[in-house]
């Protein structure tokens, strides 16, 4: 482990960008299969007819796309996001590195930029990926980006708490990698989910007149 950890270290040190595309791309492929291995079993647990107990097979073309927006779009921009917000803090704002106010000031505007920014990529690839129109994904991101939203926005900030104030800036995808792991499988599951009553539940709070319009 301590020689994979070294290994890592390096490839890290000479090739910083493509080792955190290559990792991303890893680790939200994996999700997507912890995620089709969810939904399998849940859509097995509400099903009761003997046609619907099917053998799980793992659906390789999206295992591969979405571990491609791992690859193309985590990686890279998440590794220049961190480092440039670290330096941006710290020469821009002149908030000491580690205080109160630097690791805020980062948790807030990761959660207000970064976050939506990566929801609203995720879905609307997803949508691409699998041939939809783009009125379809509009619909799609309506459905998906707000529950999606408000369910990450109580669990990221306090991951990234952890993050700005105890993790060196170029280690600081990696730590958010490993939580990926359950964030590619959340958001697969979510985007695989279409209308569940849930999610209309959590859209029947949005104002009555973006209501009227989802409703044509």
């Amino acid at each position: 482990m301590l020689k994979l950890w070294k290994w890592y270290q390096n490839c890290l040190a000479v090739h910083p960008v493509k080792t955190q595309m290559i990792s991303s791309g890893l680790i939200w492929g994996v999700g997507d299969i912890a995620a089709q291995a969810i939904t399998h079993s849940t859509a097995k647990n509400h099903k009761r007819n003997k046609d619907d107990d099917k053998e799980f097979k793992i659906n390789w073309k999206r295992v591969a796309t979405t571990g491609l927006f791992g690859f193309g779009f985590v990686g890279p921009v998440g590794h220049y996001w961190y480092e440039g917000l670290d330096r941006y803090i710290r020469l821009r704002l002149m908030l000491k590195p580690n205080s109160f106010r630097f690791v805020a000031t980062k948790v807030a505007v990761d959660g207000f930029i970064f976050g939506p920014l990566d929801l609203l990529v995720f879905f609307t690839y997803m949508g691409f990926s699998t041939g939809k129109s783009v009125p379809q994904i509009k619909e799609d991101v309506k459905r998906d980006f707000l529950p999606a939203l408000i369910l990450e926005g109580g669990i990221w900030p306090i991951v990234q708490v952890a993050n700005f104030r105890y993790i060196p800036v170029r280690y600081q995808l990696l730590y958010v990698n490993f939580f990926c792991l359950v964030d590619s499988c959340f958001l697969s599951w979510i985007e695989q989910q279409q209308d569940a009553p849930w999610k209309k539940w959590v859209t029947s709070f949005l104002p009555l007149k973006e209501q009227k319009h989802q409703g044509g």
